[in-house]
């Protein structure tokens, strides 16, 4: 990681959030890169309580916080809103969770990239409402338990293709990254910054208060699975694919026996598991094969 120091000016000392936030080191990451004109769309989501309730406040940017489903149409009106005034170099970034992307956020995000609204949405993905009490959401992978899937067999679907449902808009720029993947993650900002219309980061951003890990393997957990290929490192620009990272495709096991939301996992489960990985990367490649064609 290269001149990344753990001083950030956009960030101030201090704050709420749990031990080994992911949440937190993606902010960190992704703030340092926000253009000097930044207004954030802070969406219910744990960071609405990370970023400080007045007088206090984490954040060295305007910020307005939100309900869950208004992100997108939040970030359109702050939008508009700026353009009138004349101001053309400021950026409206929307930052949410999976619960407030995956699921009741999703319209008003289809929405304003359809209509190409000038903003970035970024979403740090914990795989579950966290601040609320680790509910699953649609980004709540495969046999894992939580609150309200309790037991290992009761999330039986897949985590939702995210990035899938972004690209059938044909977005300019969408992009996949892990906080253990700084140098990766940091460019992408860059990137999406620089769109003229919308662009949407997808942030694997692990929490070890819900997923059941110790504080200290964060960036373990975000490492193991880029490598193991369950979450994959890729972005959509200009309707090309381009994978960013090729895994190992090792260390699935490890990744699971370290969450406690995994601890009933069955052999034949984690079979099915890497079964779905390997379909996934299979599409995946087709994808950016064909899409690269001339």
């Amino acid at each position: 990681m290269s001149n990344t120091s753990c001083v950030n000016p956009r960030l101030n000392a201090g704050h709420s959030a749990c031990a080994g936030c992911g949440a937190t080191v993606a902010m960190n990451l992704a703030a340092r890169h926000f253009p000097a004109k930044t207004v954030m769309v802070n969406v219910a989501s744990c960071w609405t309580i990370i970023g400080g309730a007045a007088p206090y406040r984490t954040l060295n940017f305007p910020s307005i916080h939100c309900a869950f489903a208004s992100g997108a149409a939040m970030a359109t009106g702050v939008a508009y809103g700026l353009l009138a005034r004349g101001d053309t170099d400021a950026r409206v970034v929307t930052w949410a969770g999976d619960g407030g992307t995956f699921d009741i956020g999703l319209q008003a995000l289809s929405g304003a990239i359809e209509r190409n609204v000038p903003f970035t949405y970024v979403c740090y993905d914990n795989e579950a409402y966290m601040n609320t009490g680790i509910q699953r959401s649609s980004a709540t992978p495969l046999f894992a338990e939580t609150m309200t899937t309790p037991g290992h067999n009761f999330k039986n679907q897949p985590k939702k293709d995210f990035m899938e449902i972004l690209i059938a808009h044909d977005i300019p720029y969408a992009a996949t990254a892990s906080i253990a993947f700084p140098e990766d993650l940091e460019a992408k900002v860059k990137k999406a910054m620089a769109v003229k219309g919308p662009s949407v980061l997808h942030i694997f951003s692990p929490c070890p208060t819900g997923q059941g890990f110790t504080e200290k393997y964060s960036i373990k957990i975000a490492r193991l699975a880029v490598e193991s290929g369950i979450f994959p490192l890729y972005e959509y620009e200009s309707q090309h694919y381009k994978i960013n990272h090729e895994p190992r495709f090792e260390g699935l096991e490890e990744y699971l026996e370290l969450q406690s939301r995994f601890k009933n996992l069955r052999p034949d489960e984690q079979v099915k598991i890497q079964e779905n990985i390997a379909y996934k990367w299979k599409i995946l490649r087709r994808k950016e094969k064909v899409y690269n064609e001339d």
